[in-house]
């Protein structure tokens, strides 16, 4: 989105004692984006999810900055009624171009298949329009304030389906949404990575947008994580996941765009083991950060000048992933003692990031410490931070081959 920026408070300013009320909201695209209190709802790219596992590529954690604004406007949109689809309780809920019976109730999936409403591209963009004949919409396993993630198929293949509603009433909220969904199809459709979730498709209804991607079937890093808690994790699949994140985003950054919301919730875990990075949503390209709305991505992975509305450039997805990676040989959530709002304000106002293993390899401290560093210049480019992480695998495998990390820390400290 370019434009002038919107001169919001500092985090000093919402943490102060005067003001209680952690749900304001700050002139972002007309009230589309909201600080985040706890308790809050999910934005559109930050989807609450259930404990299925699978390609989970919006956000777990309600420390997200989005809307609570949920509306269903579509539930009494007169021209989206219920249609029936004459389908048995028995049928499988994978059939070709309907929603089932497991679905009927599903207003979403139902606006999307809707077949009075013509199937529309995205303009120059219209080889990766979805044939709606060809996906089976299966049950939802995530969603948020302005949308749905389900699993199901597409031409056979397991797909995720990312379906956002259209705020029927609220034409500024409509565009804001418009433009987010053109964004993360363009940059779908332009990144081809090993360690990016593949792009299948997009298309639009009247009230519903809908992106298909590839269904990551290990779930999220996250997920993956919390299942291992109180346990060891190998030191050797620690880097080789942060190689993959890492040689992931400096293709990102070569071709000159920004994640802003890398985190491990963000991560997915495909069926070969290896690292997609999902949810480019809220993905702008560098050019145009002097006119992003700052209130974007999650407190306890938000770089310092992302949380205080200063201009930034890609060195925020470097910062992320030095939180990313401490997840990685630690197994715990950032700053999980702490609220968001405090994360947030420990990190700017005392400098406060989370503590590192006495046992970790110095190279990886060393990656980690310049990566979260306050000053945007000093934290390495990502195709620094891979050679840094080749170093470290190397080291693994020739001198310290059954290295584990501790992942028991049941109350973990932060220092300044």
């Amino acid at each position: 989105m370019i434009g002038k920026m919107v001169e919001g408070p500092k985090i000093t300013a919402f943490m102060g004692g005067n003001n209680n009320n952690d749900n304001n909201y700050y002139d972002f695209t007309q009230g589309f984006y909201q600080k985040l209190g706890e308790g809050t709802n999910m934005s559109i790219d930050s989807m609450q999810t259930s404990n299925a596992g699978g390609s989970v590529s919006m956000s777990v954690d309600n420390s997200s900055v989005g809307s609570n604004d949920s509306l269903t406007h579509i539930l009494s949109h007169p021209g989206l009624k219920p249609v029936s689809h004459n389908s048995s309780v028995g049928q499988s809920v994978f059939r070709p171009g309907k929603v089932t019976h497991a679905l009927n109730d599903d207003v979403l999936a139902q606006a999307l298949m809707d077949s009075r409403y013509p199937t529309e591209g995205l303009q120059n963009y219209d080889e990766w329009t979805i044939d709606l004949r060809k996906l089976n919409i299966g049950t939802a396993f995530a969603q948020g304030a302005f949308g749905k993630l389900y699993r199901g198929t597409y031409s056979g293949e397991d797909v995720a389906i990312k379906l956002l509603e259209r705020p029927e009433n609220s034409p500024d909220k409509a565009q804001v949404m418009e433009q987010q969904f053109q964004q993360e199809v363009m940059m779908l459709a332009t990144l081809k990575h090993p360690n990016i979730v593949r792009f299948i498709g997009a298309c639009r209804k009247p009230l519903v947008w809908c992106i298909v991607t590839e269904y990551a079937k290990g779930g999220s890093v996250r997920q993956f994580l919390t299942k291992r808690s109180n346990r060891a994790v190998p030191l050797k699949l620690a880097v080789k996941q942060a190689l993959d994140v890492a040689r992931g985003m400096a293709y990102v950054h070569g071709l000159g765009f920004i994640h802003r919301d890398l985190k491990s919730d963000n991560l997915l875990i495909s069926g070969d083991k290896s690292i997609k990075i999902a949810d480019f949503g809220v993905a702008r390209i560098e050019v145009q950060t002097e006119g992003m709305t700052p209130e974007t991505g999650t407190y306890r992975w938000m770089a310092p000048e992302m949380i205080q509305h200063r201009p930034y450039t890609q060195k925020v997805d470097v910062y992320s992933f030095g939180i990313v990676l401490w997840e990685l040989i630690t197994g715990l959530v950032p700053f999980q003692n702490m609220t968001a709002v405090q994360a947030a304000f420990a990190v700017v106002n005392k400098g406060v990031r989370p503590v590192i293993p006495h046992d970790c390899l110095p190279v990886l401290s060393d990656i980690m410490t310049r990566c979260w560093d306050a000053n945007p210049e000093v934290r390495p480019p990502f195709a620094e931070i891979v050679r840094m992480l080749e170093n470290a695998q190397t080291e693994i495998m020739t001198t310290v081959r059954k290295a584990r990390f501790r992942c028991c820390m049941t109350q973990p400290m932060t220092v300044d």
